[in-house]
């Protein structure tokens, strides 16, 4: 999946009311409410008939420019299924506002429905219009539309505005059910440039017509004069036409990076007989803003409150990888993340290193500032999490996340303090987003790989034996590393260990755990190792005189997750990893071995993936060792027919069977 980046420099659109085209209300008609299925989508629940927006600006003395959108929908209810497209959110920030002003405002709300023949609209009582605050940051303005049931149509009409020109809103054309028709038109005044980004834009209809605006402008030299100011505006048009419904596939980063939409980036302003002020053309741009915010810049600068305990920490230790080792655990063990992301300070580095927690941003700046006083060169790197899109672009507003690079003997280090189970290069899984990008002091940037280059390994070790009734017992060992012990660290050393192996037994239908261990589940540095002893009765077949087995036994695979025709967005496995299998069976007396699985190896194209499988017998024993490799985190589209080649010869190995006979 592509991404397409289109520039477009937006040069107005008028203060009036704009052009855009009206979406007539009232006009549902009895052929429209008889319709029981979507004609293109016969499975849907819900279709949207059609999607209109557009966003322009206004102007008010008192606070200035205002961003507005104006969206418009109508919504066709098939299936019960589909009954909650009936209601609608809108969440909209506050905190920055000058005015009270309404943020969100509906109107036009209407629900229609054929009765006896007729079609009667039922209008949205107040009771129907709810405002909820989300927290400090955000509110949400929703409605619950009025006597919706299979076959209404339902239509509504909401404004956002906002007074943060920076934060210009994205609209998306693809919804999680299908659309007949999404148009959205942009009115920018020349005043501001925007760089448009559309995600697909091969499937989008765009059309810019330039037309002349004006304005009345009151000069700011105490004479209250006014000039009328002149200028050409362009006005941009996106439209499509029957786009599907966005569905989750398996291995998907975010769903979010591949559905249809625009968003702009405020590149620069220029007002009238005012200076160009630059936001983010170039990553220095992008760079030298976010470095010269006080909340940024000014808060790495800061030292003063670690020049007591850095001495300390540091006493008798001169190596810089044993100073950055020392460092980095001070910093991870005193500090507590407050779930609070962002590259900008809260409360500010000095204040969360006395309460010993903070958001994201403090903790790490105060990593970076002990590192670099401490003599290592240490920088901030923003970058994205999964959740929050991919940055392709020079984009302030894209990141949300900042950990430390270091470098240690010409080679870079990664770092975030604020997770209790991070080590050197190894950050928590949402972090892993393709790229980030390493900030310093100058305005100077440079890009990072966030995907690590080596693989992640996980490696399961068996002992057991097998008697004539099929049960089988025996030792269990399984050794993590990496990225492998690091998400096992986050999803299972918190729980009780009593509820982990009922887990365990609940997940592996028919096993018993005794006798359970586990080696280094405080000490960071080294893999994690699980030991325990087992029985399980039910994993081998016995059919008249033979007895079946599955070479791995309870972690045979037996579905191919790649089953689509064809695959729309890149495959995502997280990072590199291999996973070993090594099995000694003894068979059990009175049987003899008939026949084993042959040996095979398969891969990929660029051994993105491959597969080996070996079985050998030496009298009474079977020795069996399966390697899965997966090389890259991510790979693109085009690789999913022989990614599903793959997972299926792979998968069929594995479901043949080891054949013992009664002698």
């Amino acid at each position: 999946m592509k991404i397409r980046i289109i520039t477009i420099l937006l040069f107005v659109v008028s203060f009036l009311q704009g052009n855009a085209q009206k979406v007539d209300f009232g006009k549902v008609t009895e052929a429209a409410l008889e319709e029981k299925k979507h004609p293109i989508d016969t499975a849907a629940v819900a279709a949207i008939l059609f999607n209109k927006a557009r966003t322009f600006f206004s102007y008010d003395p008192r606070v200035g420019f205002s961003i507005n959108t104006e969206n418009t929908f109508r919504i066709k209810i098939y299936k019960k299924e589909g009954l909650n497209w009936a209601n609608y959110k809108v969440p909209y920030r506050i905190g920055y506002e000058k005015l009270n002003d309404d943020r969100v405002t509906f109107s036009d709300c209407y629900t229609s429905n054929l009765e006896n023949g007729k079609v009667v609209k039922t209008k949205l009582a107040s009771e129907g219009n709810f405002k909820t605050s989300i927290n400090k940051y955000w509110k949400e303005e929703s409605i619950t539309m009025p006597n919706v049931k299979v076959g209404s149509i339902v239509e509504f009409k909401y404004v956002l505005k906002s007074e943060n020109i920076v934060e210009f809103p994205d609209f998306n054309f693809q919804k999680d059910i299908f659309v007949n028709y999404s148009e959205y038109t942009t009115q920018i005044p020349g005043f501001f440039v925007y760089k448009a980004i559309a995600k697909r834009s091969s499937e989008l209809i765009f059309e810019s017509k330039l037309e002349r605006g004006s304005l009345n402008y009151t000069l700011n030299d105490g004479s209250m004069r006014s000039e009328i100011v002149n200028f050409e505006q362009a006005k941009n048009t996106y439209s499509a036409y029957n786009i599907a419904a966005l569905k989750q596939e398996p291995f998907v980063d975010n769903i979010e990076n591949y559905r249809l939409s625009v968003t702009h980036e405020l590149e620069k302003t220029q007002f009238y007989q005012a200076p160009v002020k630059n936001y983010s053309t170039t990553w220095e741009g992008v760079a030298k803003t976010i470095y010269e915010d006080k909340d940024f810049g000014k808060e790495l600068q800061e030292r003063d409150y670690i020049k007591q305990d850095l001495p300390m920490i540091l006493k008798n230790i001169e190596s810089p990888n044993e100073r950055l080792d020392v460092i980095f655990k001070f910093v991870q063990n005193k500090m507590n993340w407050n779930n609070k992301k962002g590259y900008y300070v809260d409360k500010g580095v000095k204040q969360a290193y006395i309460d010993a927690t903070g958001n994201t941003a403090e903790i790490n700046f105060i990593l970076i500032s002990m590192l670099n006083f401490a003599g290592l060169k240490a920088s901030p790197v923003l970058l994205s999490t999964l959740d929050n899109g991919i940055p392709v672009y020079p984009n302030r507003t894209i990141f949300n996340y900042v950990i430390a690079a270091v470098e240690i003997d010409g080679k870079q280090v990664l770092l975030d303090a604020s997770n209790k189970n991070t080590t050197q290069n190894i950050l928590p899984l949402y972090a892993i987003n393709w790229t980030g990008r390493l900030i310093n002091q100058d305005g100077t940037s440079q890009e990072i790989k966030l995907m690590p280059s080596f693989p992640s390994k996980k490696s399961t070790n068996m002992m057991f034996a097998i008697d004539e009734k099929g049960k089988i017992s025996g030792k269990y060992a399984v050794y993590r590393s990496d990225y492998e012990a690091f998400a096992f660290r986050e999803k299972f050393l918190g729980m009780n260990q009593q509820n982990y192996l009922e887990k365990v037994e609940n997940d592996i239908k028919g096993i018993q755990i005794s006798n359970y261990e586990i080696e280094n589940s405080k000490d960071l540095s080294k893999p994690i190792i699980e030991n325990f002893t087992f029985t399980a009765d039910n994993e081998c077949e016995i059919i008249g005189d033979k007895m079946y087995i599955n070479p791995k036994l309870f972690f045979t695979q037996t579905k191919n997750p790649f089953v689509q025709e064809e695959r729309e967005f890149p495959v995502y496995f997280g990072y590199p990893k291999q996973e070993k299998f090594n099995f000694n069976i003894d068979i059990p007396q009175g049987y003899e071995l008939e026949s084993l699985p042959k040996p095979i190896k398969i891969q990929t194209r660029e051994n993105v993936c491959t597969f080996s499988f070996n079985c050998l017998a030496s009298g009474s024993k079977i020795q069996i060792a399966i390697t899965e490799d997966i090389n890259k985190g991510m790979v693109s589209s085009d690789f999913y027919d022989e990614l599903k080649s793959f997972f299926k010869q792979m998968i069929d190995k594995q479901n043949e069977k080891i054949v013992l006979k009664k002698i």
